[in-house]
């Protein structure tokens, strides 16, 4: 018993290959996106994109106020609102010593912790375009100093903290009030 076929709907001498699917008709849109999209990036940006360009370089080589913090304390703070850092103080030592410009001082709940924030800043920093200079204290993870030239970031457990107390070392204000407290 011969199986009859049906009629196909192509023109005489048509075959299979010859005929488009859908699939392939996507795919050819999409090819035709793609390369438009990469001769729109070739040319590089918009006017508009251009002028906001010029406007952000503008505003950043213009003299920075006395006010702003420097950029690279904002990375840093970030870093350590990320990953919870306990009691953060940002001291401004530039006038006390020629050393740093800004440190500041964190605590971590745990050695891990401590160590974890450490690293933290480190890849932040990095990612931001700020070169750390040293690691020190890593090993141990009970106090952790990161040294970004003129920003000092010292990570500690809080007895380390309490021990050493870097803030009345460096904080005048505290020092002074510590020193008409003791008088009175």
């Amino acid at each position: 018993m011969a199986v009859k076929r049906a009629k196909s709907s192509r023109p005489n001498g048509a075959s299979r290959a010859a005929a488009p699917s859908a699939r392939q008709a996507t795919k050819d849109k999409v090819t035709k996106l793609s390369t438009a999209r990469k001769k729109l990036a070739s040319k590089g940006p918009t006017p508009a994109k251009k002028k906001a360009a010029a406007k952000s370089i503008v505003k950043s080589t213009a003299a920075p106020k006395a006010a702003t913090k420097q950029p690279v304390v904002n990375v840093v703070e970030g870093a350590l609102d990320e990953m919870k850092a306990v009691n953060v103080k940002v001291l401004a030592v530039k006038k006390l010593t020629d050393i740093t410009d800004t440190m500041i001082i964190a605590s971590g709940n745990s050695d891990r912790h401590v160590r974890s924030i450490a690293d933290r800043v480190v890849e932040h920093a990095k990612k931001a375009g700020f070169r750390p200079m040293g690691v020190e204290g890593e090993r141990d993870g009970e106090w952790v100093l990161v040294d970004l030239q003129d920003v000092i970031v010292h990570i500690m457990l809080p007895k380390v903290r309490e021990f050493y107390r870097l803030e009345s070392l460096w904080d005048v204000s505290a020092a002074r009030r510590e020193a008409t407290e003791q008088s009175a």
